[in-house]
Parts: structure tokens; C-alpha cells; sequence
């Protein structure tokens, strides 16, 4: 007679939900809570950029960069509720506005000559958070689910 899985434990064994507990899955935790972190601090960051910056927004980029980083106001604060929700969908928002944010940066610092020495710090911080991000999704995806039941 064949065994029959509980249905829990055949999807913990495909890799999308496995069982909770042990040092991998502290570790994604702690992971996908850094990029929450992250992810919200740049969407409060845009905001403020907004609010206080005057129009139009980032008038010293060009249109389709001060377009990127006014879109990053909805884009960063999506990822981190995705991510948070444990969203597969969350994960490769994040690891996209994180890899396109640190070439927009780097674009804005190099390219437009923003030479300041704290354009050039927050390029290179992105940059470490972006490539973190990208390195250990792998290690994350098999952990975040790909509906809203857990």
C-alpha cells in the first residue's frame, strides 16, 4: 500500500514552504527582515525626497531617472509588505528595485557627476545591499511562498 503525505509535508519537501525552525531558517529570517528594513527606509526616504524637494521631483536628473525614482515611493514600500507577507512575488521585486536602484545611483553619482562624497557612500551602500540581496535569494526563494497560504 502506497503512503499518502500529509499535504503540508509534500510541499515542505517541493521547497515551497519548509518547516519552520533551526539556523537556515533564522538566517532567512533575518535576511528577508534586513531587506524589509531596507526597502522601507528608501520608500520613507523617497517620500521625504518628495515632499521637500520642490517641482518637478529630482529636477536635476534626467526624466526617465527622476521618473525611477519617484515610481521607488510605491516600488519599495510594495516589496517590503510582499516580503514581509513571505511572497515569492516580494523577492524579486525587491532584488529588482534593489539592483536597478544601485545603477540608477550609480548612474545619477558617476554619469551625471553628483561628486559629493555622500552621493558616493550611499551609491556604494546600495550597491552592497543590492548585491546581498541578489547572492542570497536563492537561499530565500525556497523559503517564501507563492500564494497567501502559509
Amino acid at each position: 500500500m502506497r503512503r499518502h503525505d500529509a499535504p503540508d509535508e509534500g510541499i515542505a519537501r517541493a521547497g515551497l514552504r519548509p518547516a519552520p525552525g533551526g539556523v537556515e531558517d533564522a538566517a532567512v529570517r533575518f535576511l528577508v527582515g534586513g531587506q524589509v528594513v531596507v526597502l522601507a527606509y528608501g520608500g520613507a526616504v523617497h517620500v521625504v525626497q518628495l515632499a521637500t524637494g520642490g517641482w518637478p521631483p529630482y529636477a536635476w536628473a534626467p526624466a526617465w531617472l527622476a521618473g525611477y525614482f519617484t515610481a521607488l515611493t510605491v516600488l519599495d514600500p510594495l516589496a517590503a509588505g510582499l516580503l514581509w507577507a513571505r511572497r515569492r512575488a516580494g523577492l524579486v521585486l525587491s532584488v529588482t528595485v534593489l539592483v536597478t536602484d544601485a545603477a540608477a545611483n550609480g548612474y545619477a553619482t558617476y554619469g551625471l557627476g553628483l561628486d559629493a562624497p555622500a552621493a558616493r557612500i550611499a551609491q556604494a551602500v546600495i550597491s552592497v545591499l543590492a548585491l546581498t540581496a541578489l547572492v542570497t535569494a536563492p537561499a530565500v526563494w525556497k523559503h517564501l511562498t507563492l500564494t497567501k497560504d502559509r
